[in-house]
């Protein structure tokens, strides 16, 4: 079962255009968006949520109810108090909690007589989560959510989602250009270029099977036919592969390094292919 399921979905605007997409979120799992600034990422979070209209394509969702919501760009009335926060929700979701919603500003040290305009980008931010999470969703859509908050703050809001995930019905899709946190949480990792996923793995995939080899030409030469992408360096080559193990049998010797998401990222979007 899809939480989310997207079907040739495409959207143009003047200088880009969101490309025959094809995405399925299943119940159960994390799926990480990532990709450089204007691939396509909050355009498809957009097109999800129904914030702009799509040109073609398909797109099947479990009830908005049932989703929770943190936006990159999202904003809160700087008038509001966060107690006033409780008391729309309140009117906004069959299913507000408002113990637990009190449970998370306990969590995040947030007090519920302050103004949103005294909060710092962090502190809103925290208070968003907390407002996603309070009427029991089923799916999270995020974009950035751990944008602008500390790394003790940021492993306390991804330990809440991994809290959120012991439910197997739960399901999350996460954009975030920290991509040590979607290291941390997601089951697949989706890359968005130019409107178009160019990538689409599962993490235990790219730990298995992806590689990054630092070589001469002479031992390039030999590898240049198993890579994905390679980059020349002033002393060597930097080589992507996804067959790590199969290489590891024929040279033995050779040293394959762990890929990492942001390493990855490069050499799929700025290398060269032979």
């Amino acid at each position: 079962m899809n939480s989310i399921s997207v079907e040739n979905l495409s959207k143009k605007y003047k200088h880009f255009k969101l490309d025959n997409l094809n995405l399925n979120v299943p119940a159960g799992s994390v799926i990480g968006l990532v990709g450089a600034n204007g691939a396509g990422k909050t355009t498809l979070i957009k097109l999800l949520l129904g914030i702009i209209k799509k040109d073609s394509g398909a797109i099947n969702m479990i009830d908005k109810e049932e989703i929770g919501i943190v936006l990159d760009d999202a904003f809160l009335p700087d008038l509001l108090k966060i107690n006033d926060i409780n008391k729309i929700m309140k009117n906004i979701y069959k299913n507000w909690n408002e113990e637990l919603f009190k449970e998370y500003l306990r969590k995040f040290n947030l007090t519920n007589n302050v103004t949103i305009k005294s909060l710092s980008k962090g502190m809103k931010k925290k208070l968003e989560i907390a407002t996603s999470l309070a009427h029991n969703p089923k799916l999270l859509i995020l974009d950035e959510p751990t944008s602008g908050l500390d790394p003790i703050v940021r492993g306390e809001v991804l330990d809440i989602f991994r809290e959120f995930m012991e439910n197997d019905e739960h399901s999350i899709l996460i954009s975030s250009h920290i991509t040590s946190d979607l290291e941390n949480i997601a089951d697949y990792i989706v890359l968005i270029d130019n409107g178009k996923i160019i990538l689409n793995k599962s993490i235990m995939d790219i730990t298995d099977n992806y590689g990054i080899i630092h070589c001469t030409k002479e031992m390039f030469d030999k590898l240049k036919d198993k890579a994905i992408n390679y980059r020349k360096n002033k002393y060597d080559y930097e080589v992507l592969v996804d067959n790590k193990k199969e290489i590891k049998k024929e040279y033995k010797d050779l040293n394959i390094d762990k890929a990492n998401i942001d390493e990855m990222m490069y050499l799929l979007l700025r290398g060269e292919k032979e």
